[in-house]
């Protein structure tokens, strides 16, 4: 069974809606795969309560109690190689990665980005659009490489970027954009990875 593990920090939508998409799909009896772990570096991750109900298995390791990002990367690894993963995936994992985890996982983590990349990387993205006044923005699925928000692209989806709209709307309408391409694309890294 191919194993993925899921990095959350808050609600967990996106892990959810992979969830869903595994099961309804029937990953495990078509792909031979599964979610088989969620893990937060937040104990009180709304998302962990709502894999557990799940039945998945889950984990947190709160960052603060680390002395470095090292130390923080290397705890969680472990409890990430637990799960012997094929993939790992981070799904609003607020954390910026050092790069001697991301070579450990590297061809086999993605992220979602809530931005058409390589248009607005890092934070702020939907404000950053409409200030730009993009037409369109969106999601992209992509591989992480140590260079944040700049590895290859896997999916991305695109929204309109409506008159009068907030960063709040954007983001809802984002939102549901990524909770469609996430899943489609780690099926696709699924099938393309056999």
């Amino acid at each position: 069974m191919k194993n993925i593990v899921i990095l959350i920090s808050g609600g967990g939508s996106n892990m959810a809606a992979i969830v869903r998409a595994a099961r309804a799909q029937d990953w495990a009896g078509r792909h031979g795969a599964q979610v088989a772990a969620v893990l937060s570096n937040k104990a009180d991750a709304a998302g962990l309560a709502w894999a557990r109900q799940q039945g998945i298995a889950t984990g947190a390791l709160d960052h603060k109690a680390y002395p470095s990002r090292e130390a923080f990367d290397e705890a969680l690894a472990q409890q990430i190689d637990a799960h012997a993963p094929a993939l790992v995936v981070l799904a609003g994992f607020m954390r910026i990665l050092t790069p001697g985890f991301v070579t450990r996982y590297a061809g086999r983590l993605v992220n979602i980005h809530p931005s058409l990349l390589p248009a607005f990387p890092g934070l702020h993205t939907h404000q950053r659009a409409i200030d730009a006044g993009c037409k369109v923005a969106g999601a992209t699925v992509h591989l992480v490489t140590p260079e944040l928000d700049s590895g290859p692209i896997l999916a991305q989806g695109v929204v309109p970027v409506l008159p009068g709209d907030t960063a709040a709307d954007l983001s809802a309408r984002v939102l549901a954009q990524e909770h469609t391409i996430y899943p489609a694309a780690v099926e696709r890294f699924l099938l393309s990875n056999k």
